[in-house]
């Protein structure tokens, strides 16, 4: 991943002249390929007399093949890499030597479509992406001598007063120095409740300001700053990744191999040298360079229309041999969001909810809304208060029905009924709201992040498909962490996690298998990025875990991870009974041209046929 710097969040894809060539290469190879070809037939069918044009454009077509696959096979050669490739320059090259001007063209065709086929499956898998690439702290409001003034977060520097609208995201690290900051810290830190900041205390780039403006100074610049710091070790985590050969090119020693030793023996035997063109051209792995890159194109196309985005065919080759699942917490096991999950008082407990949820339609406080959305959702009919006071991030108080209604923290509600004895749970993983009725403490309002419904059934799902180990990763407190690691019986559960550490932690469970790590937030996107595959959930995911994720789940349903591994491996299953029949025949068909039962031109008819079953039996990953 390619960025500046200053930029907090990966760019949209790449639009100039080169990222135009990529697009459009392979299609115009592979339509130079099949125009050679035709033209080189008619010509050839129209007149005898245009022998020497037939000839020119079917060599004329081969020779641009071949150096586009020179070009290729270089570069390969260069990393060690010994692919299919190699063979199909062989069987071109041959034939342009000995004559086999149709064979050679043909074995063009082949090869230029099997390129096409696979520059097709990774822009499918890009296309759509531009979407989720859309929560960017772009701008900052700077406060001057002169006013406010918006600017870029590339011009900010440290000491800069800046302003933080209610919504804004935090451009950069810095300190409050007025007002009272309510953020949402989740996407970095895994928390998923609010987090209240005080004057004089940090607060860090990408969280989100969900009370009211203030004011804060910024202690660096923003490629210093949390939130480029966690984008950084994306691209680290990324390009350190092992890269993944493809699924055919497994193959390719053994088979480059065995042609030559039967092209060899061929012309050894008959002492014809023509038959190294008969043998080459009947060898050239079309159906390895085609089945695989149809049979996984297929697959992503299933996966697509179940909601789930895959950007590339080698990342559908890695889901089908994953052993090992890494879960983040908050937004991917849980909701992300707080709930009501229990209201603890000796009065009747809806008119408890009513009376706090009707102070609380005055507050603009996460946890307010919250109480307020769970008496609605009870079908309470609500109040409306009066002589309302609020301390933001402390509590809020009026009159409703003429009964005085305190609700909010410990701190908030002890002045108001005179206690220094807290009630309520222990527990840290749940948030709690007191509230006090005429000055009498009446009872709490207990609110925790839930486990999502369909997590059990995810768990349950991947275990039943012979997933061995799976994992809770989270930046949240132990407390939280191990209440949802015990609720879902995972087998390992690290908590309160830097994203550094994240990305040792999906190190360490590779001891046990390939790694397919799943989040949402900004904090997961180098864990990500370093998984073997990572799988990003739901709609709501911020850029830089959508950039960095293999996978995306575009709706936020978890059971389509059993899908998409259903899918994967299915799919690699299809190509590899591909690839066994493809080769099965091939060489059957390479011993008959050996001992001059085919010339190349029939080597190479006989070649598309093969083709044709292969390819056709690749295609049943679509259903």
């Amino acid at each position: 991943m390619s960025m500046p710097e200053t930029v907090a969040l990966p760019e949209a894809p790449e639009t100039g002249i080169s990222a135009l060539i990529q697009r459009i290469w392979p299609l115009s190879l592979a339509a130079i390929a099949i125009t050679g070809l035709i033209a080189g037939g008619l010509l050839r069918w129209w007149h005898a007399g245009l022998f020497f044009w037939s000839t020119t454009a079917l060599v004329s077509a081969t020779v641009i093949v071949i150096a586009a696959l020179s070009v290729d096979v270089a570069l390969s050669l260069r990393r060690g890499d010994i692919g299919l490739d190699l063979i199909a320059a062989l069987s071109m090259s041959a034939a342009l030597w000995f004559g086999e001007y149709f064979a050679g063209a043909i074995v063009a065709v082949m090869y230029a479509g099997g390129q096409f086929l696979e520059s097709f499956a990774q822009r499918r898998a890009e296309s759509g992406m531009s979407e989720l690439l859309s929560r960017a702290p772009r701008r900052a409001v700077r406060i001057t001598a002169s006013g406010l003034s918006e600017v870029p977060i590339a011009a900010l520097l440290p000491g800069d007063r800046l302003l933080v609208r209610k919504g804004d995201v935090v451009p950069v690290d810095g300190k409050v120095i007025a007002g009272h900051a309510l953020l949402n810290e989740a996407a970095l830190t895994g928390e998923s409740l609010p987090v209240q900041r005080s004057s004089g205390e940090l607060i860090m780039s990408g969280s989100s300001n969900l009370g009211d403006a203030f004011e804060m100074i910024a202690s660096g610049s923003a490629s210093e700053s949390t939130y480029a710091g966690i984008v950084r070790m994306v691209s680290q985590a990324r390009s350190s990744k092992a890269p993944i050969s493809r699924l055919a090119d497994r193959f390719s020693l053994a088979f480059l191999a065995m042609t030559l030793v039967i092209a060899g023996l061929a012309a050894w035997l008959s002492g014809d040298p023509a038959r190294i063109v008969a043998v080459l051209v009947v060898a050239t792995p079309c159906p390895l360079i085609l089945a695989v890159p149809v049979a996984l194109v297929a697959g992503m196309s299933k996966a697509a229309r179940a909601g789930v985005l895959v950007k590339g065919a080698h990342v559908l080759e890695v889901l089908a041999t994953i052993s090992v699942v890494v879960f983040d917490k908050t937004g991917t096991l849980t909701t992300g969001e707080p709930a009501v999950v229990s209201i603890e008082t000796d009065r009747d407990a809806d008119e408890l909810l009513r009376l706090a949820a009707s102070v609380d339609q005055a507050s603009a406080h996460v946890i307010g809304q919250t109480i307020v959305e769970e008496a609605k959702r009870r079908g309470l009919k609500l109040a409306k208060p009066v002589q309302l006071a609020e301390v933001p991030g402390e509590g809020i108080e009026g009159y409703v029905d003429a009964r005085k209604v305190a609700v909010g923290g410990w701190d908030f509600i002890a002045e108001k009924v005179k206690s220094a004895t807290r009630p309520g749970p222990k527990d840290k993983s749940i948030v709690t709201a007191y509230v006090a009725v005429d000055g009498t403490l009446a009872g709490t309002i207990v609110m925790a992040d839930p486990v999502r419904k369909d997590a059990a059934l995810v768990i349950a799902d991947l275990r039943r498909l012979g997933v061995k180990r799976l994992s809770l990763a989270t930046g949240d407190r132990s407390e939280v962490a191990g209440a949802v690691g015990l609720a879902l019986r995972l087998d390992q559960i690290s908590a309160q996690l830097t994203p550094a550490r994240k990305v040792e932690t999906v190190a360490a469970e590779r001891a046990y298998g390939r790694v397919m790590m799943i989040g949402d937030g900004v904090n997961d996107a180098p864990a990500l990025a370093a998984a073997d595959v990572g799988v990003a959930v739901g709609r709501r995911n911020l850029a830089a875990a959508a950039e960095a994720a293999d996978v995306l789940l575009v709706r936020d349903d978890l059971g389509q991870i059993g899908t998409l591994l259903q899918i994967a491996r299915r799919s690699r299953a299809i190509a590899l009974q591909s690839v066994g029949c493809g080769i099965g025949l091939s060489v059957i068909a390479m011993v008959c041209a050996g001992l001059g039962y085919l010339t190349p031109v029939q080597g190479a008819l006989l070649q598309e046929v093969i083709d044709v079953a292969v390819i056709g039996n690749a295609l049943r990953a679509l259903y």
